[in-house]
């Protein structure tokens, strides 16, 4: 028998279980907040020093910037090429195609209150909708499901939150699932 070991302290937290027999909109659904609620505990319990250490260098990674980044994909994908609503984009700079991850200033309450705010959001804009339903990408001018982007959303944060777990373990030694 294989022993498993743990190194550091293990992050803990509760998450709402996947239905295991559910409806396409429902597993979606569920998936993209289990991954919102991965994110958001992987960046619990840290000062904002911490939250605002890069991973490793050349990188600019830190969990601030992920937040901020997720922030901005929400209001992004959902609100504006989605449902076509006419608000601003969250942390784009002309000068800085990377600003989300390089300028860490405000809140970090704050940010992680704004980025709770989109995810209701975007939950809204879902529970209104159909999964046929379709939103037109602004860079293509093609259209899109809202299946195609809730599976998109999957990826983007299961992406993320794989990279968060990378950059917690480096801040303060803390793992988990």
């Amino acid at each position: 028998m294989t022993e498993h070991i743990v190194y550091g302290p293990r992050l803990t937290g509760e998450r709402a279980e996947l239905t295991q027999v559910a409806g396409e909109l429902q597993a979606l659904t569920e998936t993209v907040d289990y991954y919102r609620r991965t994110f958001e505990l992987k960046c619990a319990g840290l000062t904002p020093a911490q939250f605002s250490e890069r991973s490793v260098s050349p990188s600019s990674l830190s969990l601030h910037g992920l937040l901020r980044h997720l922030t901005g994909v929400e209001r992004w994908w959902f609100q504006i090429q989605f449902a076509g609503e006419d608000v601003p984009n969250l942390y784009l700079s002309d000068d800085d195609p990377d600003f989300e991850f390089t300028v860490l200033d405000g809140n970090v309450e704050d940010e992680f209150a704004l980025w709770r705010a989109e995810c209701e959001r975007s939950r809204e804009i879902v529970a209104a909708s159909s999964l046929d339903a379709t939103g037109t990408r602004r860079s293509t001018g093609t259209p899109f499901t809202l299946r195609w982007l809730m599976l998109r959303m999957v990826g983007e944060y299961a992406r993320h939150c794989g990279q968060a777990d990378l950059i917690r373990e480096r801040v303060d030694g803390v793992t988990g699932e």
